[in-house]
């Protein structure tokens, strides 16, 4: 039985830091080590941290980030939850086999100004006391929860006072995807830092990376067939609806809630961009709810046309959504998602005779089809 994220920090108590082997924060720090070994479960956790506000679950997620810089092979260092004078205030350090250092600041949505010079001068510290040999062995990394127009500023910032071989920053979605590929495909640790560090005068690292994903995917691992799980076909009957799930990212101009608020809910529509999976098969009379990027299905509806490459003026970067479908009878329950965590997806067929605390974000990453059950189950229609 998976125990919620909520239900370990009741257990564990407050975090804070306070110093001591049987403090709140050393016991959810050795929980995880000792019980979270699958991506899957971090990835719930985060999501979890996502969806709450308060200290606690922000203190939890940087936690969990530094948990899975040790999924991904770092040495890691976990840092303080708050600064204090005649301290570095790092969020985690992580040292890598390869003699190479990570410097980690996590940020949520919940983000003040963010000065680069602030990371810049945790590297400098460490530096100095001799825990990093030289910049040529460390990166400071901005991990951020969801996309903020703070961070934009802040990847502005990097880039104005060319501190791009020095900075970099990553969502923890990305991340968590680099460590499900370690674990579902022929990735390595030296091919995570390859990803994450600045690139070298070389490339052929990342194309090498590259090649070898494409080809485990050509040659039908078991890990890649497990990403299209089929409807039956009684399901996929051309004369009866076809049920779709179609994932919605926020971007730096609007949250996917927003973006579900104002095209499905108020102009009644959704687009497509040109390598959708499904967009040739869409088609009236078929049924598609949504899934908010870290949230979870917070709307569904029925498609009234087929997607037809229209631009609308309402899909913000209409060029690259271009196919646009009319839906009706939306319904909108932002504030009351329904999550899939490891309870629900214990419910779906598109998980059957799977373990459940494994990568599981193959099953939001695109659009695709799904049964008639797992949609009733996703928008809470099954009853």
């Amino acid at each position: 039985m998976a125990i919620s994220l909520g239900d370990v920090l009741a257990l564990v108590g407050k975090l804070d830091d306070s110093a001591g082997k049987e403090t709140a924060r050393e016991r959810f720090r050795r929980f995880l080590g000792e019980n979270v070994s699958e991506v899957g479960q971090v990835r719930d956790y985060v999501e979890e941290c996502l969806r709450n506000s308060g200290s606690q679950y922000d203190r939890a997620l940087q936690d969990l980030i530094n948990h899975l810089g040790r999924l991904l092979g770092f040495e890691v260092t976990f840092g303080r939850y708050r600064g204090i004078p005649g301290q570095i205030g790092f969020d985690g350090h992580w040292n890598s086999p390869a003699s190479f250092h990570i410097v980690v600041e996590v940020k949520t949505t919940e983000v003040y100004a963010v000065k680069a010079s602030t990371l810049v001068g945790y590297v400098d510290e460490l530096i100095s006391e001799k825990k990093i040999p030289s910049w040529d062995h460390a990166l400071g990394l901005y991990i951020v929860g969801r996309p903020d127009p703070e961070i934009r500023q802040l990847e502005n910032a990097i880039v104005a006072e060319k501190r791009t071989q020095q900075l970099r920053i990553v969502s923890v979605d990305s991340l968590l995807s680099l460590a499900e590929m370690m674990n579902d495909y022929d990735v390595e640790h030296g091919d995570i830092l390859a990803v994450l560090r600045p690139s070298g005068p070389t490339i052929d690292l990342v194309v090498d990376l590259m090649d070898r994903l494409v080809s485990s995917a050509q040659s039908g691992e078991p890990a890649v067939q497990q990403q299209s799980p089929q409807p039956s076909p009684k399901e996929l009957e051309q004369d009866g609806p076809i049920y779709w799930l179609s994932p919605v990212k926020s971007q730096e101009e609007e949250t996917a809630e927003e973006c579900i608020r104002r095209l499905v809910g108020e102009e009644h529509i959704y687009a497509f961009g040109e390598r959708t999976p499904g967009r040739k098969h869409l088609k009236p009379g078929d049924k598609i709810c949504f899934y908010a990027t870290g949230k979870g299905v917070v709307a569904h509806a029925d498609v009234m046309s087929a997607p037809e490459r229209r631009p609308h003026p309402k899909v913000l970067h209409s060029e690259r959504y271009p196919w646009v479908f009319r839906l009706s009878n939306a319904k909108l329950y932002l504030d009351n998602p329904v999550v899939i965590d490891a309870a629900t997806r214990d419910t779906l067929e598109a998980f059957l005779g799977r373990d459940h605390r494994r990568s599981w974000a193959w099953f939001v990453q695109s659009t695709k089809k799904i049964t008639d059950h797992d949609f009733r189950i996703l928008t809470r229609t099954h009853q």
